[in-house]
């Protein structure tokens, strides 16, 4: 089984509340489901993170739209304010997640999730006047 990052297969919800961020995985479909919920343990997720989440790292399964819900205990460094941390925010949490690496079957190993096309900010930073 190759290692693909969680982000071809998966979507991410985040949010923050004090020294507390929520971070959903929202699989793409039930083969995929399956897949993170045998693959992405609270322990792998706490491992992952490894010193930037200090406390306690809970998963809770949302079966019913396929997603995976992660609650990060001493996670942001204090939380706002009180964090020396540049970007002490759950949506940052969010986007480190989905880089997190899992064995899956080789027919899941070959996707790429679509990404947007931004080719309309290329056209605009073209027109801006050269310095």
């Amino acid at each position: 089984m190759p290692p693909v990052q969680l982000r071809e297969l998966c979507g991410y919800r985040a949010g923050d509340k004090g020294d507390i961020a929520d971070v959903a995985i929202i699989a793409d479909g039930e083969t995929t489901y399956d897949v993170i919920r045998r693959e992405v343990t609270a322990e792998r997720v706490k491992e992952h993170f490894g010193s930037m989440v200090r406390g306690a790292v809970e998963r809770y399964e949302a079966r019913n739209v396929l997603a995976l819900n992660f609650v990060l205990h001493g996670a942001l460094g204090g939380g706002g304010p009180r964090s020396l941390r540049s970007d002490s925010l759950g949506k940052t949490l969010g986007g480190a997640l989905v880089r997190m690496e899992i064995d899956v079957p080789d027919a899941l190993a070959g996707r790429r999730r679509p990404r947007p096309d931004v080719s309309w900010a290329d056209r605009i930073l073209d027109a801006l006047p050269q310095r």
